[in-house]
Order: C-alpha cells, then sequence, then structure tokens
C-alpha cells in the first residue's frame, strides 16, 4: 500500500517493510502470556486492599473481587499500552510495539478498546482469532483490522 503527497507523488507506506512483522505472531503470544503473569501479580496487592476494604465494610467491599481481575488488567493495558512506548511490558520485553495506521498515537482508550475487542473476539471466535493472522495483511489480528493498528517490531 503506497501514500500520495500533497502533489500527488506516490511514496512508499512504512509499513509496506516485510521486516516490521518477521516473527511478531510468535513474539505476541509470548507477550500475552507474560502481561497475564504481570496482571495476575498486580492483583496480589489489590486482592489485599479489598480484603482490608471488605472488613472495613462488613464484607460488602468483598464484592470487589468479582471484578477485580479485569480493572487490574485494564488500567495496565490503558497506562502501558496506552502510554508513550505503546506496549505493554510483555510486548516491549518481546520487542514489540502497537501502530496505528494513520500515524496517530495509540491512547488509553484505543489501548481498551484493543483489549475488549480481544477478548471479545476471543470468546467468540477461539481459537481461530489467531487463524486471521495467516490471511490478514501485516499479520494483524481481527481487531487490529477493525481498529486500524498493526503490532510491528519495536527494533529492526
Amino acid at each position: 500500500m503506497n501514500a500520495k503527497t500533497l502533489d500527488g507523488e506516490i511514496i512508499a507506506d512504512r509499513f509496506d517493510d516485510r521486516r516490521l512483522y518477521q516473527g511478531v505472531l510468535t513474539s505476541r503470544i509470548f507477550a500475552f502470556i507474560i502481561d497475564y503473569a504481570i496482571v495476575f501479580l498486580l492483583c496480589i496487592p489489590v486482592a489485599i486492599l479489598i480484603a482490608i476494604l471488605g472488613v472495613a465494610t462488613l464484607g460488602l467491599g468483598w464484592m470487589l473481587y468479582g471484578v477485580m481481575f479485569p480493572l487490574v488488567a485494564l488500567a495496565y493495558v490503558a497506562t502501558t499500552l496506552g502510554g508513550p512506548r505503546q506496549a505493554t511490558k510483555g510486548m516491549q520485553i518481546m520487542g514489540l510495539r502497537l501502530e496505528r495506521l494513520n500515524g496517530q498515537k495509540v491512547d488509553g482508550l484505543l489501548a481498551i478498546v484493543h483489549t475488549v475487542l480481544f477478548w471479545g473476539l476471543n470468546v467468540v471466535l477461539t481459537p481461530l482469532i489467531l487463524l486471521a493472522t495467516l490471511f490478514l495483511d501485516r499479520k494483524r489480528t481481527l481487531h487490529d483490522l477493525l481498529l486500524g493498528t498493526v503490532v510491528v517490531r519495536a527494533y529492526q
């Protein structure tokens, strides 16, 4: 895919470089596993706070345990994937980053929508969600396609 300048000159799209996508699918899977472990570790102090809150509210606060994991995960994704590096810690370890095809930065809201779409599509299409990467351009998943994003190598 090429982009045109204002005077009609065709320039190569920076996302056409195939080196950006080498090993992305495998790295993305490992990044997910790392991020899952990090979220579980982050849930430990949150669980302790909920326990204290539950005692202080005579058990009412303990109902937060039901939404603890999704809230911690969304906060984690909003601050890391929606941060300046545009990558979760797992993605950083695996040398990946999420970029928008229009060149804008990934913000916290887009990061949350990206994650919610991933889980929603995962519930409906498991395990077929990963098969889309074999057929879509730039090894994108369905939620990447819907949001105009792509996961690329952070370092070439």
